[in-house]
């Protein structure tokens, strides 16, 4: 596992896609590999699904953890994503807001009602080839949430069979970027793609650079 920073308190990691966040079967998860790695206990904060690559927290105490987890549950930790999708997206930027549902084979689906809402807003830019690269940034932190707010625009990501995106090498949804503050000292983390064809080409590469300072952006209300 890579460790892009540690701190006394905690690791913030790279998860690669394909690899499940706790173990399945004979299959060692991503916390179980990390501890084996690292030869201690350690907590998680959060997760990714299986198929997500990027960044991860995890803390290496119980009081940590809990801190950590206050800060996400206010909201104060800032997360941007990076994904592909069709270009036949049915709006290019904007705010996404809906309940979600459970829906079948473990899915899930965008309501129109806004009781308890997951809430994403999004950047999106033509790669070619018939496909757009977006950059995501969800507010909540609602289950499949990114799946299934692109499911929602006519564009599931590719790879993201499960929604009905195309077949591919991967899922092309990535945890790029994070930003919080931890014990009054503030935090800025990011982490480009390291695998999948298409996060490969010169065009994503070059926009992910241009995306370097994703929380200065002009974010739609």
């Amino acid at each position: 596992m890579s460790i892009i920073h540690e701190h006394q308190d905690w690791w913030l990691c790279h998860k690669p896609a394909g690899l499940g966040f706790h173990d399945e079967d004979d299959e060692l998860g991503f916390i179980s590999l990390l501890r084996n790695q690292l030869g201690c206990d350690m907590w998680p904060v959060h997760r990714l699904d299986k198929l997500t690559s990027g960044l991860i927290l995890v803390a290496k105490s119980k009081l940590s953890c809990s801190r950590l987890c206050q800060l996400f549950s206010d909201r104060e930790v800032e997360k941007y994503y990076l994904a592909i999708a069709p270009s036949s997206m049915k709006k290019k930027q904007g705010k996404v807001s809906g309940d979600m549902a459970k829906s079948r084979r473990g899915s899930y689906k965008l309501l129109k009602s806004l009781e308890n809402p997951a809430i994403t807003q999004f950047f999106s830019i033509s790669i070619g080839e018939g496909l757009r690269l977006c950059l995501l940034k969800p507010k909540t932190g609602k289950t499949h949430q990114l799946r299934v707010v692109l499911k929602s625009l006519g564009a599931a990501i590719i790879g993201d069979e499960l929604y009905g995106g195309k077949q591919s090498d991967r899922m092309y949804l990535h945890a790029y970027a994070m930003r919080f503050t931890y014990e009054q000292t503030a935090y800025e983390f990011l982490t480009p793609p390291d695998d999948g064809t298409l996060f490969a080409s010169p065009t994503v590469t070059q926009q992910v650079l241009e995306w370097s300072q994703p929380w200065d952006l002009n974010w739609p209300a």
